[in-house]
């Protein structure tokens, strides 16, 4: 099993910032479901871009620094306030003993950085070796924790944010801002992070019962659970590391497919609209994860579902809106439903994209109807289950130039159930994405058929 060793630890920290925020309800379900682990993979490659590792170490240690001035949450600590029953973001936390970013450098012999860029099945212990933990299991909980990793021909960055803090898209508005801020270049407009932006009905006191409601022991141990696809009853045990595969869906690939989704879809072409990317990729994802698993795993009368996050900032349903700067976590559930013997039929994909964006609509009028996504998940049969995750706007190679090159490869580490996808865009740019499954070893081969076939057909 790979390991990284250990080089050095540090702290970086800002300049003190008085603030603290108290979590809405939102940001209160992640509690306990708090990791967020990406890692961006550079290799030297032929022109040999990288810088030498001490003085790469060295920018991204100062740059980080400079952001974090910018993003006082992510150097705080989650906090109890028990005279009120709150829990908080204490930025003032960062110049305590202990407090701020913990910075790690390691190595990894062994491992070659072009490699594990380039291989379509990931290897998921080197992946993991290559991101640190966040000290989570109590408040004060840390927020973010970074690590650099010297490979053969290259080096890895990972980064450990909490999701009560963030989401997808803050965790990219982040990673911009750091590698604008390494490269010397206008960090770009300011964040906010008063969390009575996210107008929801309760207020304080929803955001206190969601706290009771899913982490009633604190500032006492958290019971973490492993993914949000093991939210509510379900056991909370990681499991084994499952098999992971990235595909790059191209532009031809993804026209071909809306234009396969249109061709058989029944309603009148003047009623029709158009699937975006997301819908079509997360339509065939659910068919495929269908197909892999008949008729010995689901029957053609059972329910299937796909579950997916819609992004509430900008929606004309919240009012006041919430603005695009808004930085914290600000995403509400979305459940698509159908059967899979529909799923299974030869128009299938354009039934599943139908009820994708059905939900997709729903969202659009009232985004934060199922902001409770973690209670509505709790009764789902995790084996009738897709789980999507990221978007197909997020920019994760454009976004992660540090000054020596988009990275080659960018991962999120923290998968590890049978039927989740994530995407983000390609490398390639001109509209493909990137997307990574994560199935179950004896369903893996049957997926990859299904979906790669139909892409080309």
């Amino acid at each position: 099993m790979p390991t990284a060793k250990i080089v050095e630890v540090g702290r970086v920290s800002p300049p003190r910032e008085d603030l603290v925020l108290r979590l809405s309800a939102l940001d209160a379900q992640w509690l306990t479901i708090p990791l967020i682990q990406r890692v961006l993979l550079f290799d030297d490659g032929a022109g040999g871009q990288l810088p030498p590792f001490e003085s790469l170490v060295s920018s991204l240690r100062s740059s980080l620094a400079a952001t974090l001035a910018r993003f006082p949450p992510l150097a705080g600590r989650i906090v109890f306030m028990p005279s009120t029953g709150d829990a908080a973001i204490d930025c003032s936390a960062a110049d305590s003993e202990g407090g701020g970013v913990r910075f790690v450098v390691a190595e990894m012999e062994g491992a070659d950085a072009r490699k594990l860029a380039g291989d379509t099945d990931h290897d998921v212990d080197a992946f993991k070796a290559l991101v640190p933990e966040l000290a989570v299991e109590a408040l004060p909980a840390e927020v973010l924790a970074v690590q650099v990793t010297r490979l053969k021909g290259g080096v890895a960055v990972g980064v450990a944010m909490h999701h009560a803090v963030v989401d997808g898209r803050s965790v990219w508005r982040f990673l911009e801002a750091w590698a604008s801020a390494c490269r010397g270049d206008d960090a770009g407009g300011a964040p906010t992070f008063d969390r009575a932006a996210v107008a929801l009905p309760g207020g304080e006191e929803l955001a206190r019962s969601t706290l009771r409601k899913y982490a009633p022991d604190l500032p006492l141990e958290l019971n973490i659970l492993a993914t949000p696809r093991l939210a509510g009853s379900h056991d909370v045990s990681p499991g084994p590391n499952l098999p992971r595969r990235t595909f790059i869906v191209t532009a031809q690939h993804i026209h071909r497919l809306k234009q396969r989704i249109s061709d058989l879809t029944t309603s009148p072409p003047s009623a029709q609209t158009a699937p975006s990317s997301f819908v079509a990729i997360a339509a065939l994802t659910w068919v495929s994860f269908v197909r892999s698993k008949h008729p010995d795993a689901i029957s053609a009368d059972d329910d299937v579902y796909l579950f997916f996050f819609c992004d509430c900032r900008g929606r004309c349903g919240i009012d006041p809106p919430v603005g695009d700067n808004y930085f914290g976590t600000c995403i509400s559930g979305c459940l698509a439903k159908a059967t899979a013997r529909d799923l299974l039929a030869v128009d299938g994909v354009a039934t599943a994209a139908a009820a994708v964006q059905g939900e997709v609509r729903r969202a659009a009028e009232d985004p934060l109807a199922s902001w409770d996504w973690m209670d509505n998940l709790s009764w789902l049969p995790l084996d009738r289950f897709v789980n999507v995750s990221g978007s197909a706007r997020f920019p994760a190679y454009e976004a992660a130039n540090f000054g020596w090159g988009a990275p080659t490869r960018t991962e999120l580490v923290t998968m590890n159930n049978g039927g989740q996808l994530v995407l983000v865009a390609a490398k390639e740019g001109g509209g493909a994405v990137q997307a990574s499954v994560c199935m179950e070893p004896d369903r893996m081969d049957a997926f990859n058929s299904h979906f790669l076939n139909s892409l080309v057909d």
